[in-house]
C-alpha cells in the first residue's frame, strides 16, 4: 500500500502483520469475532510474538474473544508491571550457544542433455515475442520444470529472453 491509499477492509490483514510482526509483544483489551485484534493476535503468535491479553467481563460482549484467547493461553494481563514483569524473565535470560547442526548438502540430478536438445525446439516454437508463463511453457511441452528451467536460462543468458511479472517470458531478438 502506498501513502494517500484509501483505507479499505482487505488492507487490515497486511496492516496486522506489520504490526505483530514490529513489536515483540501485542496487547489485546477487547476484541469482537472477526476484529482486527483477533488477526493480529493470531499473527503474533504465528511470528511467536508475546499476547498479552486484560480480561473483560464475560457480559461484555466486547471480551468474550479476549476471554477465549486467555483460555487459549495468551498471557492474562492485569497491569503493565505484570507484562513488564514477564518480559524481563524472557528477555533477560542469559545467552546460550545453539546446538551445532550439519546441512547436508543434496545434489539434485542434472537434466539428461538428450531430453534437453529434444525439448530445446519445442520451448522454442511456444516462446515468442507476447509472454507466455513458464507453467504454460512446461503444460504445452510435456517436459519436467528441470528442463524447462535450464532451456529458459540458456536462452536468458543468450540475450534473447525477457521475463515479465507473474513468471512470464518472452523472446528479445533472435533465436
Amino acid at each position: 500500500m502506498s501513502v494517500g491509499t484509501v483505507t479499505q477492509a482487505h488492507h487490515f490483514p497486511s496492516r496486522d502483520r506489520i504490526i505483530s510482526g514490529a513489536t515483540r509483544t501485542i496487547v489485546i483489551t477487547e476484541a469482537v469475532k472477526r476484529s482486527g485484534s483477533l488477526i493480529t493476535a493470531r499473527m503474533a503468535i504465528e511470528q511467536n510474538r508475546e499476547v498479552f491479553v486484560v480480561p473483560g467481563s464475560p457480559l461484555d460482549p466486547r471480551a468474550k474473544r479476549t476471554n477465549e484467547l486467555i483460555r487459549q493461553g495468551a498471557h492474562l494481563a492485569e497491569s503493565a508491571k505484570e507484562i513488564i514483569q514477564i518480559l524481563n524473565e524472557q528477555f533477560m535470560r542469559p545467552l546460550s550457544e545453539s546446538e551445532p547442526f550439519e546441512i547436508k548438502q543434496q545434489n539434485k540430478p542434472q537434466p539428461d542433455p538428450v531430453e534437453i536438445k529434444s525439448a530445446r525446439r519445442e520451448v522454442k516454437i511456444i516462446l515468442n515475442t507476447s509472454p507466455v508463463s513458464v507453467d504454460e511453457i512446461i503444460r504445452r511441452c510435456h517436459m519436467s520444470p528441470a528442463v524447462v528451467s535450464t532451456i529458459l536460462l540458456e536462452i536468458k543468458l543468450a540475450g534473447c529472453l525477457e521475463r515479465h511479472p507473474g513468471n512470464q517470458v518472452s523472446i528479445i531478438g533472435d533465436l
